[in-house]
């Protein structure tokens, strides 16, 4: 039998100076089986770094065809297609071939070393921005993680202070590449 995703709830609250974007969003996350709590709150770093109004989770692990969160447009076409973790070059190529904009949130201790051993094979591409979050940071951003959670983003100055019942977390997003400019 298999396992059923695990479903939580998230308000976030996010106050981004750095692209005047003040909302509030009220989500559900399908946890799936094999995803973790620092996993699944990446992505809801994710999602609060470039939320949008038509932003929303993609089956992301659950189908290796859709990102983890998305934008569409009102033809339903993707416009921003964002990816956590470690991707490979080919899937990273692919889904710059399928949104106007791609965006990959890179955060476990190895996110270096995968960088180092990518970042020559993705040169050409023109849509790409790529980031990453120290694993310790990462790992208390995860500690923020219930069913149900009430989140505040305040993201200023690539600095993200994440505050909850639980407590706050400090998150320094680091630049590795953005998109090229003709």
């Amino acid at each position: 039998m298999a396992l059923k995703s695990t479903i939580y709830k998230a308000n976030l609250s996010i106050a981004d100076m750095d692209r005047n974007y003040y909302a509030d969003h009220a989500l559900t996350i399908a946890r799936h089986p094999s995803e973790n709590d620092e996993r699944m709150m990446i992505r809801l770093l994710a999602f609060a770094l470039h939320a949008d109004e038509r932003m929303g989770f993609g089956k992301g692990l659950s189908d290796p065809d859709e990102p983890d969160v998305l934008t569409r447009d009102l033809t339903g076409a993707i416009t921003h297609w964002i990816e956590v973790g470690q991707p490979d070059e080919r899937a990273i190529l692919k889904a710059c071939g399928r949104a106007q904009q791609v965006s990959v949130l890179g955060y476990a201790s190895s996110t270096d070393i995968w960088w180092r051993n990518i970042e020559s094979k993705l040169t050409r591409t023109r849509n790409l921005t790529v980031q990453s979050v120290a694993a310790a940071q990462s790992q208390a951003l995860a500690a923020l993680a219930e069913r149900s959670m009430n989140l505040q983003f305040s993201i200023q100055d690539a600095s993200v202070m994440v505050t909850s019942e639980r407590g706050s977390v400090q998150l320094d997003v680091v630049q590795l590449m953005t998109p090229k400019v003709d």
